[in-house]
């Protein structure tokens, strides 16, 4: 079946939100479950497809996975085994997140072999920098008929520096290195909230990792972790995703539990776009009247909004804060340093009359304020589907945007989060 959204834009937004749990932290948390022979229970995972396949995949590498509420999970990997069936195969292919799954394999097991991982098309994502990390501590990494292999062996500690402060890369190495023999120091770690949430919860199961936060992890081997039971943050990107969307509708929006502290470079950013909001306990609000007006830099230089690892300004917020920037008054360049493919959404925003200039894959000029007008549209990745649900919502007149199930893999029940804002919104279906 094909599932789309119909949207009735111009209308602002108002009143409360929640996010939900961290998406880019449950995936990581689920796979570290396997570490442990005993009982693990997390609490906030997001009610979305990616954690379902996740779910399902954690069922076939052994783990008995028992949902207790529909955002609480009972995982319990007694035994763990190796991916072999079909089924397996294909479930690696279609989530990105699949790829975690190596690391607990490999720490668990001493050994490894899985298919490559799938998920959104948004340019090349290399897996170098996992399996350079796993050679470091000892791992001889091969491909054997179309999958990444290593032949088993026990894992050593070892000082090393990634190529690359990846995230996946970081969470899948931090995974091998709990349960290897002596001291891993990890030099360029990526320590965005979820891979913070990752090491609060791996420390929780009884390992040893210092230095969380910061991009040097050192981490003391143990013989064996035990069950926990964890709660992951909120979704730092949802809460900017929701400021974006009051902004653009011009609403006023109280997010709850939005974890401020997550936020300090989000929040820069949107202020370069004129838009501000009021940290309030552990809650952010968004007032109505936003300025909306891009500030330029000093001497009246056209300014960029870039991004990069945390805590730069996330990657997963460019194409939410370039729709923002339509609606803005002057100038911005946005400039994409990490996926070549992420700014060609802006194809359809254009017809929508959106004034940007595509300059390369990597940057785009965008001249504000424009009118929207609703469009027919399709997503192609998570955060262009989210940020094309900003511009219809934005827009005068009803917009169609098919595909959404690649919405559906970040954001949950969206559909039912925006209606008491005043969003008027319908999720439709259609054979084929």
């Amino acid at each position: 079946m094909h599932n789309y959204f119909t949207i009735q834009g111009g209308i602002p937004l108002n009143g409360e939100i929640t996010p939900s749990g961290n998406k880019n932290a449950a995936l990581p948390a689920l796979a570290a479950a396997l570490l442990t022979d005993e009982p693990v229970i997390l609490h906030n995972l997001p009610a979305i497809r990616d954690v379902q396949v996740m779910g399902q995949l954690l069922g076939v590498l052994g783990a008995e996975v028992k949902p207790l509420t529909a955002n609480s999970w009972h995982i319990h990997a007694r035994e763990v085994q190796m991916p072999g069936s079909e089924i397996s195969r294909e479930l690696f292919r279609s989530i990105r997140g699949s790829i975690l799954i190596a690391g607990p394999l490999l720490g668990r097991l001493g050994e490894l072999s899985i298919p490559a991982p799938g998920g959104d098309v948004i340019g090349r994502r290399r897996v170098d920098t996992h399996f350079m990390a796993f050679q470091a501590l000892g791992a001889a990494v091969d491909v054997c008929a179309g999958n990444f292999c290593v032949e088993r062996q026990r894992l050593t500690g070892a000082d090393i520096l990634l190529d690359e402060a990846s995230v996946t890369g970081t969470e899948n190495a931090v995974m091998a290195a709990v349960l290897a023999r002596g001291t891993t120091i990890l030099r360029n770690a990526a320590s965005e909230p979820h891979v913070q949430d990752l090491c609060n919860m791996l420390n929780a199961m009884g390992a040893q990792i210092d230095g969380v936060g910061t991009n040097t992890l050192v981490i003391e081997g143990v013989a064996r972790l035990h069950g926990a039971e964890f709660t992951l943050s909120s979704d730092h990107i949802a809460v900017g995703s929701y400021l974006a969307l009051a902004a653009a509708t011009g609403g006023e929006l109280l997010i709850r539990n939005a974890v401020p502290h997550h936020l300090r470079m989000v929040l820069m950013g949107f202020e370069r776009l004129g838009v501000t909001a009021e940290v309030r306990g552990d809650d952010l609000f968004v007032p109505a009247e936003q300025s909306l007006r891009i500030v330029p830099d000093m001497g009246g230089a056209i300014p960029t909004l870039a991004d990069a690892p945390w805590p730069a300004f996330p990657a997963d917020l460019m194409s939410i804060a370039l729709v923002l920037a339509t609606q803005c008054e002057g100038v911005i360049i946005f400039h994409e340093k990490m996926f070549e493919s992420r700014l060609f959404f802006v194809d359809k925003l254009i017809p929508m009359g959106a004034r940007i200039v595509l300059c390369d894959p990597h940057r785009a000029l965008v001249y504000g304020p424009s009118r929207l007008h609703g469009d027919i549209m399709e997503s192609p990745d998570i955060r262009a589907g989210m940020a094309m649900l900003i511009a219809a919502l934005a827009a005068e007149g009803e917009s169609v945007i098919h595909n959404i199930g690649q919405i559906d893999r970040g954001y949950e029940r969206i559909e039912e989060k925006l209606k008491p804002l005043g969003a008027r919104i319908e999720r439709g279906q259609r054979g084929g």
